[in-house]
């Protein structure tokens, strides 16, 4: 199965410069995220962000934070734990007037737009808030990819345990240009270009 951008999503988990002071790799960790952000944006995939405790760890580095539509503070290590599978699954808007007021060949058909039930995830850290927000969001029966070269712990050896115990709970473990080249398809893609020059 691959990744469709129009029924994605992409969540970025505490990407904050006192905590990637301390994480494994975060230089490359973070520049992945920055990339995710940016071709997301091109290709109209919806961004959000988490923050941990903003209080006493600040908010997420500012080319990150600024490519989010919005940013979820929380102390639960899980941002669904705090409302973030709600801006990812909006409740459902009752129709207006009564539908029973005409037969239904008559009635206008739904605008509900198609669920965005793919949930590209990355973050820190990889062995407890991505883990365990990515745990939920498997519960809460989205399709979960965690883009593993855009994520990591203090240590490597959490990173990856964190990494096998996704796998085994059903999440895609993929790389950046992964999602890059699935979003775009195609060499054809109008945003192709744009999207390579950011890996390059």
């Amino acid at each position: 199965m691959l990744l469709d951008a129009e029924l994605s999503q992409l969540v970025l988990i505490d990407y904050q410069p006192r905590l990637m002071a301390a994480i494994f790799e975060a230089p490359a960790v973070l520049a992945n995220a920055v990339r995710l952000a940016q071709a997301a944006k091109l290709m109209q995939v919806p961004v959000w962000g988490t923050e941990q405790n903003p209080s006493k760890l600040g908010e997420n580095s500012p080319e990150l934070r600024m490519l989010c539509n919005n940013t979820l503070a929380k102390m639960q290590f899980s941002g669904v734990e705090e409302g973030l599978g709600e801006w990812l699954r909006p409740p459902l808007k009752a129709p207006a007037g009564n539908a029973r007021s005409l037969p239904k060949h008559l009635q206008k058909p739904s605008n509900t737009p198609s669920e965005r039930s793919s949930v590209v995830v990355a973050g820190c850290e990889a062995h407890v808030c991505l883990l365990q927000t990515a745990l939920h969001l498997l519960e809460d029966e989205f399709d979960v990819w965690v883009v593993t070269d855009a994520c990591s712990s203090r240590t490597e050896r959490n990173r990856d345990a964190a990494f096998d115990r996704l796998a085994g709970a059903g999440a895609e473990l993929v790389s950046t240009e992964m999602v890059l080249f699935e979003w775009l398809r195609s060499a054809e893609h109008p945003h192709f270009k744009v999207v390579q020059a950011l890996i390059k």
